[in-house]
């Protein structure tokens, strides 16, 4: 393979093409905008529809464990008051999800092709004629 998942992982942790490595996942001036197909690459970077779906569970799931969890315990061990705490977790239950969402777009990329690598375009070999594709 020409792109290892090691680098498949760097790449969608950096937000990068998982194919190429440039910094082309969303369209230049609109922060939550993702691009068609990469412009480097041509990489197809929405792969159906509805795949936007796992890079939200995973955005709900990283603002639960990383932000809400965090408050609660704090309310709880008696470090914040329960007014600091309901607004501390009514802003991070809004904030949180937009910082986090480009990177979650990116994550869940990383993972579709850390599990499937041969999919990615530089990784897939010519078929010389006469060959079989299955081998």
């Amino acid at each position: 393979m020409k792109v290892t998942r090691i680098q498949i992982a760097v790449r969608g942790l950096t937000n990068c093409c998982p194919n190429c490595g440039a910094r082309t996942l969303f369209v230049p001036g609109a922060p939550f905008k993702v691009a068609a197909a990469c412009t480097a690459c041509g990489l197809k970077l929405e792969r159906e529809e509805g795949s936007f779906l796992g890079a939200m569970s995973l955005n709900y799931g990283m603002t639960i464990c990383l932000y809400l969890v965090p408050v609660l315990v704090a309310y709880l061990l008696g470090w914040l008051s329960g007014l600091a705490a309901a607004i501390l977790a009514g802003m991070g239950a809004v904030g949180f999800p937009i910082l986090f969402y480009r990177s979650s777009r990116s994550w869940w990329l990383m993972n579709y092709y850390l599990v499937l690598p041969q999919h990615l375009p530089a990784n897939q070999r010519a078929v010389q004629p006469g060959e079989d594709f299955n081998t």
